[in-house]
């Protein structure tokens, strides 16, 4: 009897803490949806009297259209990161909280870099200001996975590779769109988006370097 009043207060915190978990989660899929949600607002209405006035319309606005496209999968992936990591959390601690809510900082500000890079001006600053936030989201991100394993807050049937492979995924991601802005004040606009393109083939490499090395914490 004495026994099982002992461990009660212990299985409270453990709940506790799984319910804090569970509520951070929830809290970042609404403001996940929000931030989707602003990216549809902001885009522009085809205009025109006729077919082909409105075709050229959309095509005017092509640019608007493809930075959408863009920034939707670019959020849906650090999403889908989020939560393929923090399904196996069990806790938090005040500084995995704190580097969760800079990572959703990066996602909220989204909207407003899709905005920016797609406006009228000089294009380094526009360019480089989206690149920066993808940086700090992907850099956020490694940060975040690096406390879950430096606290021990996951559960202990998880496997390890699950957290490598999201680590370096990050710090790929975080290098290509880095490598980025110094390359959009020395070239034109397409050669910096190509940067970009390159983000599959760093990964491939990556996953082949990571798949070849010994299993480890």
């Amino acid at each position: 009897m004495a026994t099982h009043t002992s461990h009660q207060p212990d299985d409270e915190t453990g709940e506790a803490r799984a319910l804090a978990a569970e509520r951070l989660t929830a809290f970042i899929d609404a403001a996940i949806a929000i931030a989707l949600t602003l990216l549809a607002l902001d885009l522009p209405v085809p205009a025109g009297d006729t077919t082909g006035a409105v075709l050229r319309s959309v095509s005017a606005h092509g640019k608007e259209y493809l930075a959408f496209a863009v920034s939707f999968v670019v959020i849906a992936a650090h999403w889908r990161a989020h939560h393929e990591i923090f399904r196996h959390v069990r806790s938090l601690n005040s500084r995995l909280t704190g580097l969760t809510l800079a990572w959703l900082f990066m996602q909220v500000l989204m909207p407003f870099a899709t905005r920016v890079i797609t406006a009228d001006g000089a294009f380094p600053p526009r360019f480089s200001l989206y690149a920066i936030v993808q940086v700090l989201a992907s850099a956020s991100f490694a940060l975040i996975i690096r406390e879950i394993r430096r606290a021990h807050l996951y559960r202990t049937d998880v496997p390890p590779r699950v957290f490598a492979e999201n680590l370096v995924r990050s710090i790929c991601l975080a290098a290509v769109f880095g490598a980025s802005v110094p390359l959009s004040f020395l070239t034109t606009g397409p050669g910096a988006y190509l940067c970009w393109l390159a983000a599959p083939i760093v990964l491939a490499v990556a996953r082949r370097i990571q798949s070849r090395a010994p299993s480890g914490n």
